[in-house]
């Protein structure tokens, strides 16, 4: 496969890439390095300009007025929006735009009337609820929160925990077992309306990045209508699954966005140093540090290429998926390692993004599917029916 950008390819990288150098990057140098989000005012000039650059809503279906770019441009602009402090936990601070839940494409007229183009619009915010206490892992097995037929509805009773931005939803997209007898066949995706009796966010959860947090909900008797099923019911678990898939890949490319950043600064850091009278370049344990930050840059670009490309095609890609995941996201936490161990002391502060980047790379090791479970699906294609 050929994975060198086209010339229009190339046009939108490099207009992505003066965007977050030019707009992004000089508002950070005015924020604490641990924020997560613009002042309103910046944020909103900002949605006016990328709209105005066409690339707002960039993954976002053009039947629903998105434009229309292929899912592997849209890893190579992923890669570029991710080079910047925030770039791992919110690239360019949403100023993309973006559809949140790839889920909701899959509403009813109705509930694209009530949910899905609200979202478009940015006047509703939805979250992702699949993850609970129980185990995250394998989650066809690990959803214990139930909900039980009653009045022309479902009553859901459970928790869920590590579900971020819940307790600033408008609504969410709830998974919940239907059948106990069917496994991951009985499982159903519900549309939860913030306020519901029954729901709340029980608690906030603090987690290795400073500034942000995930929830964790309960739901107690909560009764919602049959209007709120997501599709079928007993076929939720195929909607998480193909979300959890496909996200895998620009999931990938962030990481890989990032190590480039913590990559370029590494080498410029080593050519301008000196210590004990020779640059940092010089010296052997250096030199070899960058070029292994530049094999697993290159691997995991080209997995995750691959993968992208598999999809754009209409293949099966589940397999390149996950090893684009665990390249980008394991290589990417080496390269920033690397980098701030290049930096010495400075790479340690607060002074430079590498100590973010290092916490939100650790993250992506679990996120959307940890590296065991992706290692498990590695196996099961290599192994085929002789694994369990």
């Amino acid at each position: 496969m050929d994975f060198e950008p086209s010339s229009e390819q190339q046009m939108l990288i490099d207009q992505v890439r003066r965007y977050v150098r030019e707009e992004i990057i000089p508002l950070e140098a005015k924020l604490d390095p641990d924020a997560a989000e613009l002042d309103p005012a910046d944020h909103a000039r900002l949605v006016e300009k990328t709209k105005a650059m066409g690339l707002y809503g960039i993954d976002i279906p053009k039947e629903f007025g998105g434009p229309d770019i292929d899912i592997v441009t849209r890893v190579l602009l992923a890669i570029e929006m991710a080079q910047h402090r925030a770039g791992l936990y919110v690239p360019c601070y949403g100023t993309f735009g973006g559809a949140g839940l790839a889920q909701i494409f899959e509403a009813n007229e109705d509930q694209k009337e009530r949910y899905l183009y609200p979202t478009l619009r940015g006047e509703k915010k939805p979250f992702f609820g699949l993850t609970e206490p129980s185990g995250g892992s394998d989650p066809a097995r690990a959803i214990q929160t139930r909900a039980e037929r009653k009045d022309n509805g479902w009553v859901l009773n459970g928790a869920k925990i590590f579900i971020s931005g819940a307790d600033r939803a408008q609504y969410g997209i709830v998974f919940a077992r239907t059948d106990a007898s069917k496994g991951r066949a009985g499982i159903t995706c519900f549309i939860v309306d913030a306020g519901t009796p029954g729901f709340h966010v029980r608690r906030v959860v603090h987690t290795l990045r400073s500034s942000s947090y995930a929830t964790e909900l309960e739901f107690k008797d909560c009764w919602v209508s049959d209007h709120q099923i997501l599709g079928e019911v007993n076929k939720g678990f195929a909607v998480a699954n193909d979300r959890l898939t496909r996200q895998r890949i620009p999931y990938a490319a962030g990481c890989i966005g990032v190590a480039i950043a913590a990559h370029e600064m590494a080498i410029e850091w080593a050519k301008m140093r000196s210590t004990f009278g020779d640059k940092l370049a010089n010296r052997q344990a250096i030199q070899w540090m960058l070029v292994d930050n530049e094999i697993d840059i290159r691997t995991a670009r080209h997995f995750t290429l691959e993968a992208a490309e598999k999809a754009r095609r209409g293949l099966p890609f589940r397999t390149e998926a996950a090893i684009a995941k665990l390249t980008a996201s394991e290589g990417g936490g080496r390269v920033v390692d690397r980098a701030m161990q290049i930096h010495g002391g400075m790479g340690m502060t607060k002074d430079l993004p590498l100590e973010r980047w290092y916490r939100e790379m650790r993250i992506r090791r679990v996120g959307e599917g940890p590296s065991e479970v992706q290692r498990m699906v590695i196996a099961r294609e290599i192994l085929g029916s002789s694994l369990r």
